[in-house]
């Protein structure tokens, strides 16, 4: 049997490739900088959300910058992730779980994995959280108990207007990608402002000193009250290991699963790339909007190239984009949109009245940050006044663009799913219909997203929706790490595949995820379970 026949998937999972030319990359110049920038810093975008402006600013509010180390063991992990998933889409245009689905025992079984694993992105956990900021805005001071049924109404008003810009335009990617560069530029701007001007050097060193602070952690000092220190450093000083303090161990959970990106969201790089027209990906198409814009096919299936000497040479062309995407772009802006949030909070959340305050309402973790502005004395009323409302507004871009991304994302791997997955759409549908199963899925995410924000909002509590959102995603990007690794290994050729170094970075990765998914039910679940049982 051959090489290029080896690596051609089973017949009785989907059909196989078909072939076309491997286009030629431009050079990478600022003369061609539109060409390559775009997947990264749309990533970039969508993941400035609720690990940086939510869970992050609490924990290092909480815990100083020390934790930080966590959020850099993620995104790291996630750069050998996002390249491994733009792998994929260079070498045939599809999206990575249309690959996935390319293994035994097929599509249907992969879809119910897929279903179970986006569980997380069924629960509209930023809307509610900009809700809050919007009522926070309207009443001149953060939401409380008294405005649930305000902050409840705007949270449907938003989970609508998040779906509108999705409709119009004609490449979806290009809305995305205008959205999403005015984000960086706006948030990333305000912050670095703030911290230049009103934060203090020792914040600075607090933040950035802790992203090098591998293995401090939250441990019980003598009289069984939480402390942070580094586990490693005890251990050499004492000669046993403390012991740590897991009654926060959801919200650690949580960083870690919000950082950078961390979920199935991360996948979504692969339809980036396609979209973008990188590599195969311009022979394949893309999804169109809904309203205006030019026609715009998507092929069912992917197209792959013959490897010779000439499209290696042509492969690693499209691989420095990958490179430079990831490394130069996508990793510099989420280190840089987790710690300039993380400054604002350490310098100024404890001047909030709600810092201390345990009945406080869950949603005001959105709000904190803005409000120890509001009553930072050393600000003065005109600039604090100023700065609260500003800080809100910045937290309102932060959150609702995220929260659009979370429905375009699970629209557009859904539709990609069936697209692909289905045989009953593959010989039914024609290339240019695409839209039609993209905008049913999206009406019937609207819809469910009403539901699900009904059931938290009216009896749970809003943070309790972000806690579990990010807890799903350590479980979804774990799992798919070793899926996406075993794809690239068996479906790619051999001299496109990824070399050791990238194997054993998609190894950690998967290793970080489930063993903090592990961490956080053995603490929290296992307890309820024997509860309940026994």
């Amino acid at each position: 049997m051959s090489n290029s026949q080896k690596n051609e998937p089973q017949k009785n999972c989907l059909p196989t490739w078909s072939k076309a030319e491997l286009p030629e990359p431009k050079p990478l110049s600022w003369r061609n900088w539109t060409g390559f920038v775009g997947p990264g810093l749309v990533m970039c975008g969508i993941q400035l959300a609720g690990g940086e402006w939510l869970v992050g600013a609490e924990i290092t509010a909480r815990y100083g910058g020390g934790l930080m180390w966590i959020a850099a063991v993620a995104i790291i992990c996630q750069v050998f992730y996002n390249m491994e998933c733009g792998r994929y889409a260079l070498f045939c245009g599809e999206p990575v779980f249309t690959g996935m689905m390319r293994s035994r025992p097929g599509p249907r079984f992969w879809m119910g994995v897929f279903l179970l694993l986006s569980l997380g992105m069924f629960i509209p956990a930023l809307s509610t959280q900009g809700a809050a900021v919007i009522a926070s805005i309207i009443q001149g001071q953060p939401a409380g108990e008294a405005d649930r049924a305000l902050v409840i109404t705007l949270a449907y008003v938003m989970l609508g207007l998040v779906s509108l810009p999705i409709l119009l335009g004609g490449k979806i990617f290009n809305m995305m990608q205008v959205v999403f560069t005015a984000k960086v530029v706006i948030v990333l701007g305000f912050c670095l402002f703030v911290g230049v001007f009103f934060v203090s050097a020792e914040n600075w060193g607090k933040v950035f000193g802790g992203f090098f602070k591998i293995g401090t952690l939250p441990v019980e000092d003598a009289d069984g009250k939480e402390t942070v220190t580094n586990i490693f450093a005890h251990r050499w000083e004492h000669g046993v290991w403390p012991t740590l303090f897991l009654g926060n161990i959801a919200l650690l959970g949580a960083f870690a699963g919000y950082a950078g990106g961390g979920g199935l969201g991360n996948a979504t790089y692969s339809n980036f790339v396609r979209d973008k027209g990188w590599g195969m990906g311009s022979t394949v198409g893309a999804i169109p909007s809904a309203i205006g814009g030019r026609k715009i096919t998507l092929s069912h299936i992917g197209k792959t190239f013959d490897v010779n000497d000439e499209n290696v040479r042509r492969w690693n062309g499209w691989w420095r984009y990958i490179r430079t995407d990831q490394l130069f772009i996508w990793m510099p802006g989420c280190f840089m949109g987790m710690a300039l949030p993380a400054l604002i909070s350490l310098q100024f959340s404890p001047h909030s009245p709600m810092f201390d305050d345990p009945d406080r309402l869950d949603w005001a973790q959105a709000i904190i940050s803005a409000d120890g502005m509001r009553h930072a004395f050393t600000l003065g009323t005109g600039l604090s006044t100023f700065f609260w409302v500003t800080t809100l507004l910045v937290g309102l871009v932060v959150l609702l663009p995220s929260q659009m991304s979370i429905v375009e994302d699970v629209c557009r791997r859904w539709t990609d799913i069936l697209w692909s997955g289905s045989q009953t759409v593959r010989e039914k549908m024609r290339p240019d219909q695409v839209r039609r199963i993209y905008y049913s899925i999206l009406a019937i995410y609207i819809l469910w997203t009403f539901v699900c924000a009904t059931i938290f909002l009216f009896y749970s509590k809003p943070k309790i929706m972000v806690l579990i959102v990010a807890n799903l995603n350590t479980i979804g990007i774990g799992f798919t790490a070793f899926l996406i690794l075993r794809m690239n290994c068996r479906l790619l050729p051999v001299q496109l595949r990824p070399r050791w170094y990238h194997r054993m970075g998609m190894i950690g990765c998967g290793i970080f995820y489930l063993g903090m998914a592990s961490i956080v039910f053995f603490q929290t679940q296992v307890p309820l379970i024997r509860e309940l049982f026994f």
